[in-house]
Order: C-alpha cells, then structure tokens, then sequence
C-alpha cells in the first residue's frame, strides 16, 4: 500500500487493529453452533458493520435463520422471524392501530419489524405490497403506523431468505427492490466433513449455548470505525471500473458482454463495494483497502444488480459469469 502524506495510515491501521479485536471472538462464538459456512458468517458481519442488508440464497436447512438468530444472541440484540406467506400484510410486518374500547382510544401495537436482527423468511412468498413495506423499513430505518413515525432501533440488519428451489406460488422480486439488498449472497451444500460433524451434534441433542460477547455499543463505534478504513484513490478507481464495465462493456475490451446484459450496476453498487471492501479489511484487521478486498465481495455485490438478457439465458450464461469475465479483464491497481 502506498504512503499518503495527507493519510497516516499507520495510525489508522492501529486504530482499526483495536476496533476490531470484537471480530474474533464473535465468529468464535457463532462457530459453536454453525458448522462450516464461513462465507455467511463473514457476509453477516459484513452487513451489520457496513449497515446493509442481506438477500440470501440457499436450499432449505442450511443454516439460514440459526446463523442470524445465533448472531443476535452473540451481540445481545432482539431477534424476530417474519415468515412470509401469501396472505401476509403489510401490517402484519410494521404493526397496526388497535382500537381500545376501555380508554375509546387507538393504541400502536408495533410489528415484528421492531428489533435489531430481522429474518424475512422467504421474502418471496409475499405480495410486492408486504415487499415493499419492508424495504421501506430497510431503506428510512423508521416505519409510520397511523401518523406516527418510530425510528427503528440501530443496530438494524435485515437477512431475507429465498428458497431457489420452489417456484410456484413465489413473487419475484422487483430489480429495484433487490438493489437496496447491500449483499446477495448464495450458500451451497456443507461440505462432507462438516455435515458429519452437523449429524454428530444433532444427533446428540447437545447444543452449546452462544453467549453475548459483544455489546451494542462496540458493534455501533465499529459502524463508525469503518468508515475511517483507508481507501486509496487507485482502489476507487478500479471499484468505479468494474461497476462501469457492467454498464458499458464496450469500452473496456469485452464487446462480447454487450448482447448479454441489460441493464448494469446502479450507484448504488459503487457505495456497497466501497463500503463492503472497507468492512472486509476491518473484519481482516486491517486499516486500508487492498485490491483482494474488493475481489472478496465483487460477487455478493454485484450478483442482483446486473440484469442479463434473454440471448444470455438462452446460452446459459449467468450474471456469476459475466462478474468473472469483468473481474478478469479490469487491470488490478
């Protein structure tokens, strides 16, 4: 990394060292109960430190709500589970007005939507209505019931989970809703080692118990902290390249992406790989950015936000492999 007069960047470095010393016994903590799953874990705490929020993609039973609620009970925060179905309403996620008949008064009953960690489950069973009272949730941190507006607690992380595998009587969700998902990430099968180790423990009925071993406050001076990782502006140059390349493929030398893609990363997946790279180097204990830390989130970044044509499905080609060919071909600083 190259020394910048104005930036002490050995300062910072030790700064984030300090700040970040959480991290450790956190993914120990959570390594009691979740086997294997090392990319989740990291993309969990990359979301809660860089204030995102998470699409996940896997098959069923692979961890998905044990590693969130795991996470909640490692940093003491509140935890809730939204289950969607096709008959859920928006109220049903942000909370209602209840009339009481005793004081001839309406009273709030808040919605599961109030707590720190939130597992929409299968976000794609519910109706764009229920869609988008969440993401509005996700997007202003606060949620409006009659004419008051509550501010969600912070820290605020919302996983949603979708299940690849069925398809009837799903919603997709709307490319403009998927953007304000700072990571999509998809989770595959354990490997044969772990599983036995998964079968071992349950079959044993013995499960260790996850302690709180971070506070809120550390997670919140880390948000803030993160910010403060040093990023060099060659860094940000091959960030806006990339994301640049999703969009005009032509004027980096790959002409041939151009057919394949319809649409490409918005702005706002140049703020969510800065921020990502940023939080990668802060879980890495570092204090500066590092070309790895990009090439680390490029997928989960940009995985939802480049559409691909019907000429592209038609030749089996994914956005994972589009992401490949760009991230090849850009020039590492």
């Amino acid at each position: 990394m190259e020394e910048n007069s104005s930036v002490d960047i050995a300062s910072i470095n030790q700064k984030i060292q300090q700040e970040s010393a959480f991290v450790d016994l956190l993914t120990l903590e959570m390594k009691k109960v979740i086997v294997g799953q090392k990319h989740m874990v990291e993309c969990l705490l990359i979301g809660l430190l860089g204030q995102g929020h998470i699409l996940l993609e896997g098959v069923p039973g692979l961890a998905k709500t044990l590693a969130i609620n795991t996470l909640a009970k490692a940093v003491h925060g509140s935890f809730s589970r939204i289950q969607f179905t096709p008959d859920l309403l928006p109220a049903d996620v942000t909370g209602t007005l209840i009339y009481n008949m005793k004081e001839g008064d309406f009273l709030i009953k808040k919605g599961p939507i109030f707590a720190n960690f939130v597992l929409a489950d299968e976000i794609n069973r519910a109706p764009a209505k229920v869609q988008s009272a969440l993401l509005e949730a996700m997007q202003e941190k606060q949620v409006t019931i009659g004419d008051e507006t509550f501010h969600l607690d912070k820290p605020f992380l919302v996983m949603a989970t979708m299940n690849p595998v069925e398809q009837e009587g799903t919603y997709a969700l709307p490319e403009a809703q998927v953007d304000r998902f700072m990571l999509k990430t998809v989770i595959d099968y354990p490997k044969l080692e772990e599983e036995q180790l998964i079968v071992r423990a349950n079959l044993k009925g013995t499960y260790e118990q996850v302690n709180p071993v971070v506070s809120m406050e550390q997670i919140l001076k880390a948000q803030k902290a993160v910010k403060e990782v040093y990023m060099d502006e060659k860094i940000e140059k091959y960030i806006l390249d990339i994301i640049f390349a999703t969009r005009y493929p032509e004027k980096y030398g790959l002409e041939e992406l151009k057919p394949l893609i319809s649409f490409g990363a918005s702005p706002r997946g140049s703020i969510n790989m800065a921020t990502a790279a940023k939080c990668y180097a802060f879980i890495k204990r570092r204090g500066y950015v590092i070309p790895e830390d990009v090439r680390a989130v490029v997928h989960d970044i940009l995985r939802h936000r480049i559409g691909i044509t019907y000429e592209a499905e038609a030749e089996n080609i994914t956005s994972e492999d589009i992401i490949n060919k760009i991230v090849n071909e850009i020039e590492v600083p």
